[in-house]
């Protein structure tokens, strides 16, 4: 209700109390002047009038109350107006509802009576009418309900106070809606702590940027000093890493593709951290980038452990590969090479050098053998162990002391001062020196270097170790190895030699086949090579062939010296001559049946052979080798009964009886021999 409309209900009540007044006057008089009579009719007319008229405007009036009423009780927020004295003076329907009270019991009483039941006015409602405020804004809580209070001042035309606006607005689901947002942002926030995660957003319409409570811990940056500021983002970036980032994101925006990278930051005391950054971009409807969304997540704990498994796996790799590199080694100088090449190709060292301890008068270290990034020398001084002198050696310290020697940061170690400049050079970062242990001593070590700095951790070095170890085992065991093939070859050489005196013996007694056992052992050993047999094999045979008529000496000489034919008793006493060899040579450990094959070497395929008539696959191989060799010798030799036949005759016969007789593949690499090698027998 406005102030001119109040004044107008207020004049329209005066003048109706007049015409009252002045019609209880004309009743009481009974007569009167004619004047006056006149003056009276003309007084009411004119009063009569002005009734009409402040009806119309009472009627106005009304038509506006109702108006504005209508347009109050449209309002769904409760709103009433009250005097100087809190009084409710009008009401709309949603106070009243509010309130669950009739209009009349609501009209002339004090609000904090009514609703909201305060027991005094609300401190915004006082300053409104005590202190003159214009408008107070003001939550309220009444039976569970928030409520936004709202007060306004009314003056009339004289700035004087005629009345105050009171609304009462519903907020309790905007702040159920408010409470669930900040404690989603509270859950976003801790979630985001928990994963290292940090937002950021970049406006790149007004080129603001945004980041969340987490970039500030990932990047280490105090939001007091920097705020959300892009200088500070990229200043904590590795500068090695700068101009990745500011590719990776102009990519992003110009392919329209988002990114996913890895990089890492740089602390201000030194310290590296991880971080995957994930980033897409929004455009808008004319196709131009309005902002860019990305996330930063911290995983420098997951790198450092994806390092050490790198480290742990490279290890494990270059000690597997190491391993079939000693599995396989038959030289010692082949087995160091081969693993100074696995510990560079394989677990991807950038040197590796192996040097053996010599007891020399300087004590010098011997490298035997190297492999990797051979342009300079990590070490300018000559290579020792003397206790004088090895502080400038790790390798020398790790033979003195017989214990691992590990240089995380060779350009920090005062001791390696005359290293810097070299590994500075070449880049030789760290490295780590393993003893090669025999017992108690050191006679050697296994140096690696690296081109990063401590790279050599526990788990790295532990593995090592034990590489290292197999190493100097593997050493020993070949040297071990070396040694019995060294005895093994004496003691073949002194068999051969026995053997050879066995077999001469035989031939002083029978002069006529003298070099018969010599030459039917060559011809086999080369028949059992040209049968592709291992060559322990072909030296056992040879060894047979040597011995294979020692039987003979256990036969008269007048028998094998006979120039004529033999008698059937005497080649009965011949055909004694295998078992005979046999029984000289059953007690002899040859570690191959030579004496079976001596036994053996007249049998026939076909079972017509003695003594024992054995056939096919019942005969030794060495012994069917034998066979065909004896059988080609003594034919193509001069014999006392007998001129030699050549070796064309003895191939023939052979041939003729392949495969009944005689083994078919025998028979066949002997005539390859003489035929397409042109063999030729020893004079």
């Amino acid at each position: 209700m406005s102030d001119k409309t109040e004044k107008l209900w207020q004049e329209l009540q005066a003048a109706q109390r007049t015409v009252a007044e002045l019609q209880a006057k004309l009743e009481s008089r009974e007569t009167g002047q004619q004047s006056a009579t006149q003056e009276l009719e003309e007084s009411r007319s004119a009063l009569l009038f002005m009734l009409e008229d402040l009806d119309n405007a009472r009627k106005r009036i009304e038509q506006s109350h109702r108006e504005w009423m209508a347009a109050l009780d449209a309002v769904g927020d409760p709103i009433f107006l009250h005097d100087k004295e809190f009084r409710i003076m009008r009401a709309n329907r949603a106070y009243q509802r509010c309130a669950a009270i009739p209009f009349k019991e609501i009209i002339g009483r004090l609000y904090y009576e009514v609703f909201p039941k305060f027991g005094e006015p609300l401190p915004g409602c006082r300053q409104t009418v005590e202190k003159g405020e214009d408008g107070v804004e003001e939550e309220v809580k009444i039976d569970g309900v928030v409520y936004r209070s709202r007060a306004y001042t009314v003056h009339d035309e004289q700035g004087e106070y005629s009345y105050s606006v009171h609304s009462l607005e519903d907020v309790t689901e905007r702040k159920k809606m408010g409470s669930r947002l900040l404690e989603s942002e509270a859950r976003l926030s801790e979630a985001q702590h928990l994963a290292q995660i940090g937002s950021w957003e970049l406006d790149l319409c007004n080129n603001e940027l945004v980041w969340s409570d987490e970039i500030y811990r990932i990047f280490e940056i105090d939001p007091m000093q920097f705020g959300a500021s892009y200088d500070a983002f990229l200043n904590a970036i590795h500068p090695d890493d700068r101009d990745f980032v500011n590719q990776s994101y102009g990519d992003s925006v110009r392919e329209r593709a988002a990114y996913d990278i890895t990089h890492r930051l740089l602390m201000k005391d030194g310290r590296v951290k991880y971080v995957r950054e994930i980033c897409r971009t929004v455009y808008g409807t004319d196709d131009k980038p309005t902002r860019s969304i990305g996330t930063v997540q911290d995983i420098t704990e997951r790198k450092q452990h994806e390092i050490v498994l790198q480290r742990s796996n490279r290890a494990l790799l270059t000690i597997s590969a190491g391993n079939q590199a000693l599995i396989h080694a038959v030289e010692e100088g082949q087995l160091l090479h081969e693993m100074c090449d696995v510990a560079v190709l394989v677990g991807g060292y950038r040197l590796a050098w192996i040097g053996f301890a010599r007891h020399d008068a300087d004590k010098t270290i011997e490298q035997m053998a190297l492999s990797g990034f051979e342009k300079g020398w990590p070490n300018p001084s000559p290579l020792t162990w003397n206790e004088a002198r090895h502080a400038s050696c790790p390798a020398g310290r790790a033979i003195i002391s017989g214990t691992t020697r590990v240089v995380q940061d060779i350009l920090s170690d005062p001791e390696l001062e005359s290293w810097h400049e070299n590994a500075r050079q070449y880049g030789y970062a760290s490295c780590i020196a393993l003893p090669l242990m025999n017992a108690k001593h050191a006679f050697g070590v296994l140096v690696l270097f690296d081109d990063k700095m401590n790279v050599f951790d526990m788990d790295e070095v532990k593995l090592l170790e034990e590489m290292s170890g197999d190493l100097a085992f593997g050493i020993l065991t070949l040297r071990i190895k070396e040694a019995h093939r060294e005895h093994e070859q004496r003691l073949q050489k002194n068999m051969l030699q026995t053997v050879e005196a066995i077999a001469s013996i035989v031939e002083m007694r029978d002069p006529y086949t003298s070099g018969h056992q010599a030459r039917v052992a060559a011809l086999a050993k080369e028949i059992a090579r040209q049968m592709g047999l291992a060559e322990e094999e072909v030296q056992a045979i040879h060894l047979a062939g040597l011995v294979h008529d020692l039987g003979k000496i256990r036969i008269p000489a007048e028998i094998l010296s006979k120039p004529g034919r033999l008698n059937e008793i005497e080649y009965s006493l011949i055909k004694m001559h295998p078992q005979a060899g046999y029984d000289i040579l059953k007690g002899v450990d040859f570690s191959w049946p030579i004496a079976e094959m001596v036994l053996q070497h007249h049998e026939r395929m076909d079972g017509s052979g003695y003594p024992q008539e054995l056939k096919g696959e019942g005969i030794l191989l060495g012994a069917r080798i034998l066979i065909v060799a004896d059988v080609v010798e003594a034919m193509s030799s001069h014999r006392p009964y007998r001129p030699g036949l050549g070796v064309d005759a003895a191939l023939e016969e052979i041939t003729r009886s392949r495969g009944t007789r005689y083994d078919e593949k025998v028979v066949d690499a002997c005539v390859a021999l003489f035929r397409e090698r042109e063999y030729v027998l020893p004079g």
